[in-house]
């Protein structure tokens, strides 16, 4: 598996679990057609139909693809959270809540600098 060379922004969230400043994420806003993919390897993550605006500063998302996702307890901070990884690179990419909009109460909370998109 080929990876992508990553910025310093792109590594301090991928490889070190760091978080983007609320808003400022690339993919925010983005209301196109598509599929996002890790940016680090290309795997196909999440359907924009499913990416909803939670208000929370990070495009968040209802539903995975589970074959490129991976859930991982997270105990750091003192409190419980689900964390969301890349399955083919190990790539985090947020966290999973469970206040989403949805029947299934999910909230993939993702960092933008985590994902590209391509367009449909």
């Amino acid at each position: 598996m080929k990876l992508n060379k990553l910025t310093k922004e792109e590594e301090y969230v991928i490889k070190n679990k760091g978080t983007e400043k609320p808003f400022t994420g690339h993919l925010l806003n983005n209301k196109e057609s598509g599929i996002y993919i890790c940016a680090q390897c290309g795997a196909k993550l999440f359907n924009s139909k499913t990416k909803f605006d939670s208000g929370t500063g990070w495009p968040s998302f209802t539903d995975a693809n589970m074959k490129n996702i991976e859930l991982k307890d997270d105990n750091e901070l003192g409190m419980h959270r689900i964390e969301v990884i890349c399955k083919k690179c190990k790539a985090h990419l947020g966290h999973l809540f469970n206040d989403g909009p949805s029947s299934s109460g999910k909230r993939y909370c993702i960092n933008s600098v985590c994902l590209n998109f391509k367009k449909k």
